[in-house]
């Protein structure tokens, strides 16, 4: 009997596991948020703004976790879980977002001021923090009122930052962006023309005006062997492939393919499903002519993309599916 009794954990044992299962949570969540770099390089603005929702979310459950002691270790867990992902969302979302406004190379320059401004807001935050824990949150009711106020007006002033920031990257709905504007008035639109179109809430939504145009669906979806070997012998020097459906058109590019190969690629779905408009109905000879088309504008296209600043060495598409031919 004491044998059995001295297997049992003393309570300072039992607290300390608890406490030590409750910050692995957010070492858990940093974990799993680390194999999400990809999409983040894609929409760095939308990671922005979801990290600080997580983060006000982990910090909600967090005051929450003294109202329920039955279940302490699993809503203070849950809201450590969210904040470790936060952490690793804000930091890695934090350089592309930095290096759309560097001029010259002077990033270091940009990370040091940013982080300057960030310190001063955090000890000004902690300065209104602890004038409100003695006055109107000194009660869990004043709590539950000032936190979600709070974290709204947070979250809104992180949205309308996102939307005012420039990106001169090149992912799907920003490639679709510029195509449809070009097509449409014949000019390029640059970085700072696009930022408060951007949809930060649904960025895969297709549009219209730019051909309907999905990238990085898995190949075995998209299109046979076969008629990828058609495609490769038509037009052999490019790394895309396109496969036109009924509501949209799939495009595909082979694993070292740059943004320029995505924009020749996108033109060439546009002006196809203009043409198909045009005439009602699909001919053999329209993709060949949407290809003469592009080939015929896109090197003046591609010098005034390069001129507004846009980045078109590499086409950041998250975790879309390429091929190798």
């Amino acid at each position: 009997m004491v044998g059995r009794q001295g297997l049992r954990p003393t309570p300072a044992q039992a607290t300390a596991v608890s406490w030590i299962l409750k910050d692995g949570m957010q070492h858990m969540g940093k974990l799993i948020c680390s194999n999400l770099g990809a999409r983040m390089d894609s929409e760095p603005k939308r990671w922005r703004i979801l990290a600080d929702v997580l983060y006000d979310l982990g910090t909600g459950l967090e005051v929450l976790s003294p109202l329920c002691p039955h279940l302490f270790l699993e809503v203070a867990g849950l809201g450590n879980f969210a904040k470790g992902m936060a952490v690793v969302a804000a930091r890695a979302t934090r350089l592309p977002i930095y290096s759309s406004f560097a001029k010259e190379g002077n990033l270091s320059d940009l990370f040091a001021k940013g982080e300057a401004i960030s310190t001063l807001f955090n000890v000004v935050g902690l300065g209104v923090g602890i004038h409100l824990a003695s006055t109107v949150c000194s009660s869990m009711q004043g709590k539950l009122i000032a936190g979600p106020l709070l974290s709204i007006i947070h979250v809104f002033s992180v949205v309308e930052e996102m939307r005012a920031a420039p990106i001169n990257t090149l992912n799907p709905q920003r490639t679709a962006m510029i195509v449809a504007d070009f097509l449409k008035t014949g000019k390029v639109s640059s970085p700072a023309d696009l930022r408060y179109r951007e949809d930060l809430l649904f960025p895969g939504r297709l549009i219209e005006d730019a051909g309907n145009v999905k990238v990085g669906r898995a190949l075995h979806k998209v299109v046979k062997p076969s008629k990828l070997q058609e495609w490769k012998e038509i037009f052999p020097e490019e790394k895309f492939v396109l496969s036109h459906g009924n509501k949209w058109t799939d495009m595909l590019l082979e694993h070292n393919a740059t943004a320029e190969d995505a924009l020749r690629g996108w033109l060439v779905a546009a002006y196809a499903t203009s043409m198909e408009k045009s005439f009602h109905e699909p001919s053999a000879s329209m993709l060949q002519d949407a290809y003469d088309k592009m080939n015929s504008m896109f090197t003046p296209f591609l010098n005034e993309l390069q001129a507004k600043g846009w980045h078109t060495d590499r086409f950041l598409d998250g975790t879309g599916s390429r091929f190798a031919f």
